[in-house]
């Protein structure tokens, strides 16, 4: 036996930077050790203090030049509850329309195709697993009616970079795609309408704009059903015909993260009516609107929750989210708790209605989100200690026999899915079509007919019912296939918000946003915001006083899943006490058929990859030496390579 490292640096066709330290077995091709480092720190929290709330809502949109919208929605989330307004119906409707294409269809599409769609390539299959390139030539595609290739090759062939089909026709549905939400948002990636209570979308022409819209939906909805066919078809193939060393099937063992696995979802696509209604139940007082602010997520059209296995612990953001911790054990960041370094406003210990943060202990309650106090402490990597600018959110259990129990965390489509399908519910449109449905095991998606696409094969035009069944495991496979499914789903909830619009415009209830002006804000409010993105959760929380942040922590959707490792977690995850990248590689076998001194590393980045990381939320912190003393610089703001 001997053993081979790998360090891949870095990963591409990833958004930022991203390392990989793994050092493999050669005789069992198993991975014994596995590392993820993150050399970038976001320091957004820092230069928020002392803003107006407002801002938030358009500076954390420049976290990333993807996922703009993401963190625009997660935060405006939380300045509605801490300003105390919601907005009416059509305000709710218009910023679903817009986020279900510009940062959903547009970056799925993206995500599946041309990102993590070349590691299943003729390119990349046939040189680095001959055998199953072969096999691929030989099996027939299952769902070949829908998307018209006759084999797996026939699609492997069309995902190459550039010259393939399926590559060049996401270029193209992408951009239908951000132009249909640009209709509202005015611009993407970074939206220019969103406000807290409401949006400031000119709908003088409204009419038009709904048939602008229209006109572009229509074609995706055929096309989210071409990209489903495909990675369906893929799913099933890896599933049935390709194999792990040990024996096991591919797409059910590959890539697997934790056992028992745990996800979180934060929903969304609020309710119209209800996200607005909770306003004038709450009679403008914000602990009142926080109070309600479980039924309005829970009434969202995907829904919200942290499941354990098969089993939804919770799905209450507030309730979860009062254990929601970071820890700085393994990251680049100076332990705010050791050095005593309290918030301006002291340290919270209960949230707006009362209920103690983290069980009450005293310790940890100062490690929860609205106590965090952001100190980047840089250095060299060490694996035995600090090695990533990334955190490490945890989650410390509130209830139930696991409560004090304490947690890592998956963000992703698959989470999303599983909260949708642990649910077991039923989400019709405005004209009384069930748009999808679960019944706790499985979720079925009812996609519209009458959608013409020339672009696409006929078997696209047609209704099409998906079904997803909620898998065992998070693997790499079942995150794709995931992200296929809910390409799809949002899409549909883009064509439920104009079918709900129509409605609105027929009644008369056309006004979008509650009375709001510059500075209007109790003198003391906090709050969160939590939005399901393609990538994970954006998780925002808000501390404002006399209408100034006073404290503005908030996660990328990627943090949960690159989180190091550190020895915090408890119960069961006593020794998977790191982020699902880390245990994905740590739960993965090389499958190459090459000598291992030639090893890549194919299925580690296919792991990894599957969740689509994004790590460029960040600003850069540079050391530099000068005259024989060393002091930091901040050399660049905002900056990211997703938006050059």
């Amino acid at each position: 036996m001997s053993t081979i490292k790998l360090w891949i640096d870095p990963i591409t066709r990833i958004e930022g930077h991203l390392a990989l330290y793994a050092e493999v077995d050669s005789s069992t091709r198993k991975v014994t050790t596995a590392h993820t480092t993150v050399m970038m720190f976001r320091g957004f929290e820092v230069f928020l203090r002392g803003r107006p709330p407002e801002d938030a809502i358009h500076i954390t949109s420049r976290t990333c030049g993807v996922c703009g919208a993401a963190h625009a929605n997660a935060s405006t989330r939380a300045c509605d509850v801490a300003s105390g307004m919601t907005p009416y119906p059509m305000g709710n409707v218009l910023r679903t329309m817009a986020y279900a294409m510009t940062d959903y269809t547009y970056d799925h599409s993206i995500i599946l195709n041309m990102l993590e769609g070349p590691d299943y390539s003729e390119a990349i299959v046939s040189k680095l697993t001959p055998s199953v390139w072969q096999t691929a030539q030989s099996t027939p595609a299952n769902y070949s009616s829908i998307h018209g290739y006759r084999t797996i090759a026939d699609i492997m062939r069309d995902l190459n970079p550039i010259t393939g089909r399926i590559w060049q026709l996401t270029v193209k549905h992408q951009r239908l795609a951000r132009e249909a939400g640009v209709l509202i948002y005015g611009r993407h990636s970074h939206p220019s309408t969103l406000i807290p209570g409401g949006i400031s979308t000119d709908i003088t022409l409204l009419g038009s704009m709904l048939e602008e819209y229209y006109a572009r939906l229509s074609k995706l909805l055929a096309w989210v059903k071409f990209v489903w066919a495909i990675w369906q078809d893929l799913y099933e193939f890896f599933r049935d015909h390709v194999s792990t060393p040990d024996g096991k099937s591919y797409a059910l063992t590959q890539g697997k993260t934790h056992d028992p696995p745990v996800l979180l979802a934060s929903g969304w696509g609020d309710d119209p009516e209800v996200y607005s209604s909770i306003t004038d139940e709450a009679n403008g007082d914000w602990r009142q609107l926080y109070a309600k602010l479980d039924e309005a997520y829970n009434a969202r059209w995907e829904k919200p929750g942290l499941a354990i296995g098969h089993q939804l612990y919770s799905p209450n953001p507030t309730e979860i989210q009062l254990g929601y911790v970071e820890f700085a054990d393994s990251s680049f960041y100076e332990d705010w708790v050791k050095a005593n370094v309290a918030p301006p406003y002291g340290w919270l210990t209960e949230d707006p209605i009362g209920r103690p943060l983290v069980n009450g202990d005293p310790t940890l309650q100062k490690y929860h989100m609205w106590n965090r106090t952001t100190i980047p402490k840089p250095g060299a990597i060490n694996f035995a200690d600090k090695y990533t600018w990334a955190a490490e959110p945890r989650i410390v259990l509130p209830m139930g026999s696991l409560k004090g129990t304490v947690i890592p965390i998956e963000t992703g489509p698959i989470a999303q899915l599983w909260m949708d399908t642990l649910h077991a519910t039923k989400v019709t449109t405005a004209t009384g079509q069930t748009l999808w449905e679960s019944n706790g095991s499985t979720l079925k998606l009812y996609l519209p007919g009458n959608t013409v696409n020339p672009d696409l094969p006929e078997g696209t035009y047609g209704e099409l019912t998906i079904t997803w069944n909620l898998p065992q495991y998070s693997t790499t496979m079942e995150r794709l296939l995931a992200r296929a499914v809910h390409l799809a789903m949002a899409a549909a909830m883009g064509y439920a918000a104009l079918l709900y619009a129509f409605e609105l415009v027929n009644k008369g209830k056309t006004q979008t946003s509650r009375p709001w002006s510059y500075g209007k804000w109790p003198s003391f409010s906090y709050s969160f915001g939590w939005w399901q993105v393609p990538r994970g959760n954006c998780m925002h929380w808000l501390v404002q006083q006399n209408g100034r942040i006073a404290n503005y922590q908030y996660e990328a959707p990627t943090t949960p899943n690159v989180s190091p490792q550190n020895s915090r977690c408890t119960g069961q995850w006593q020794g998977q006490c790191r982020g699902p990248f880390e245990m994905s590689v740590i739960n993965s076998q090389e499958t190459e058929e090459t000598p291992p001194d030639q090893w890549t590393g194919l299925d580690f980045v296919r792991a990894i990859r599957s969740f689509d990381p994004c790590l460029a939320c960040a600003v850069h912190f540079e050391a530099k030496g000068e005259g024989g003393r060393v002091y930091n610089v901040i050399e660049k703001v905002i900056w990211n390579a997703c938006s050059l």
